[in-house]
């Protein structure tokens, strides 16, 4: 890679002025297009099933077919870009997803749609990590924590955008502009990138396809996506299918990981795991971001199903983080350049566990105001979160060896979601089961006051069955607000408790004050 994405002398200078913010606007558009389609279909699901004639459960694929295929191909990243160069495969990444994207829009059924989705993950592979190390290219030095900083915007806003689009579109459009809408991005993005920055290719070498490691990779990661997409309906380890892509799942990756050691041109360079700063930082990065893509999930999930929230308004609850966040972080840019990371990742931390802790506080006749307060919060940690984290990921990492870091990196983080979703959405209902369960031992038939309570609904009209069946519901609304609740009490400990972790790191400062790699 040329020399300037590490802050060094020689290769093309940094680009100024205009261009520079013309071409920063499109590479953030292009993560942008790509985070959010990760997120906008799982709010259009039941849409796109039934206009497809499909169950929900078979609807799902239409997920679960990107998330396989996107986790296989973001670990290539390093290789695709010391072959072909960072340019020309972030823009080839860029036109083959806004193709994919347009197939999936025309879709005539449900596995056409599953398949274009595969093509659309598989492709989309290098977009993120490839605007990651394109921003830091184009920035001089000095200004990296800006670069960092608009990276990271479009890394954290997507997922909130992403339901409030699926839904706005699912209520009011129809399914197929999910993908649709991608188009005039994609085409702006690849056409402004391709014509701004086709003169500063990076060096590329030919190194051998690692054909054996890429199928490894392909086998345990697909084993594994699945697993965690399928494995709450399957009712997990109690289903032989579940155990038998848990089997493949470890077998494959035990049998990838010592291949790619031993292998001269290995597909995922492991070698960066000798820097102690980018185990250390992707690590804490990733069970954080478990931590919020978890929450994230489970909010809109318990107002849509227990609080009557159709999907728009479910998203909009979410949007003052993002508003938060983007005004905030070209302030704290500036900052983030002259302030060890350390401290801004241990700020964003402190957020996100007292945002988590004022959403345990949530009672059954929550308003939409008292929803919206702990998500000002969270945006002030969005503002510094990703580029501390990525500063501190990426110190010392040698210039060449970026876009490699980056797609481990963000390999790392999206598995780390994988499981956070399946986690949490598991946890959520046995947790509800359980409080449910307690609530009916309160309440049950010899109770004065359940008995009082169905004679006033009866009172009312309803007949014995029908306030039987309203005290029921309640009951279930109320566990799964206390599992709710529950499971936000738990996020805030234990992200709290990942703020120790940042301070093993060695400093780092986002305009590049490095130490070696290997320490």
């Amino acid at each position: 890679m040329a020399k300037d994405t590490a802050g060094g002398g020689g290769g093309p200078a940094p680009m100024t002025g205009m261009t520079l913010a013309i071409t920063s606007i499109a590479l953030a558009l292009g993560t942008f297009m790509q985070v959010l389609d990760t997120t906008i279909a799982n709010v259009s699901l039941p849409t796109i099933a039934g206009n497809l004639g499909v169950s929900s459960d078979q609807g799902t694929w239409v997920v679960t077919a990107f998330a396989v295929a996107n986790g296989a191909s973001v670990p290539l990243t390093g290789w695709l870009m010391g072959r072909y160069g960072v340019v020309k495969t972030f823009v080839g990444s860029v036109v083959m997803f806004t193709i994919a994207s347009f197939l999936c829009g025309v879709s005539w059924n449900l596995p056409s749609l599953i398949v274009f989705r595969i093509l659309q993950g598989a492709v989309s592979g290098p977009m993120i990590p490839g605007s990651q190390a394109l921003l830091i290219m184009i920035f001089p030095p000095q200004k990296r924590g800006t670069a960092l900083a608009i990276w990271s915007l479009t890394t954290l806003v997507a997922p909130i955008c992403g339901p409030i689009l699926g839904g706005y579109i699912s209520d009011n459009i129809s399914w197929p502009w999910i993908f649709l809408i991608n188009l005039p991005v994609g085409v702006i993005c690849a056409v402004v990138c391709w014509l701004n920055m086709r003169s500063r290719e990076t060096p590329t070498r030919k190194n051998p396809i690692d054909r054996t490691g890429f199928l490894l990779l392909l086998v345990w990661v697909g084993a594994l996506q699945v697993m965690l997409d399928t494995g709450k309906d399957a009712d997990w380890f109690n289903s032989p299918v579940i155990v038998g892509e848990a089997i493949i799942a470890a077998i494959g990756f035990a049998a990838w990981l010592i291949w790619e050691l031993n292998e001269e041109h290995p597909i995922v360079d492991l070698s960066l795991l000798k820097s102690r700063n980018f185990v250390l930082a992707t690590t804490v990065s990733c069970l954080a971001f478990a931590i919020f893509f978890g929450t994230n999930l489970l909010q809109p999930l318990w107002l849509q199903t227990r609080m009557g929230y159709i999907a728009t308004w479910a998203g909009l609850v979410a949007a003052p983080s993002g508003v938060v966040a983007v005004v905030l972080t070209p302030l704290a840019a500036p900052i983030m350049n002259r302030i060890d990371a350390r401290f801004t990742a241990s700020l964003s931390l402190a957020a996100f566990a007292l945002s988590y802790y004022l959403r345990s506080r949530f009672t059954s006749d929550v308003d939409f105001y008292a929803l919206v307060i702990p998500m000002l919060v969270q945006g002030v940690a969005m503002a510094t979160f990703f580029v501390s984290m990525i500063t501190m990921a990426l110190n010392g990492i040698p210039a060449p060896q970026v876009p490699a870091a980056s797609g481990l990196y963000n390999f790392a983080r999206i598995i780390a979601g994988s499981f956070a979703a399946s986690i949490v959405t598991t946890a959520w209902d046995r947790s509800a089961a359980l409080h449910q369960t307690r609530l009916a031992e309160v309440i049950g038939a010899q109770s004065p006051t359940f008995a009082i309570t169905l004679q006033k609904l009866q009172a009312a009209g309803m007949s014995a069955q029908q306030a039987l069946a309203a005290v029921t519901q309640q009951a279930v609304g109320q566990a799964y607000l206390l599992a709710t609740i529950d499971i936000f009490r738990v996020a805030s400990i234990l992200i709290f408790l990942l703020i120790p972790g940042i301070w093993f790191t060695r400093k780092a400062l986002s305009q590049g004050g490095t130490h070696a790699a290997a320490d």
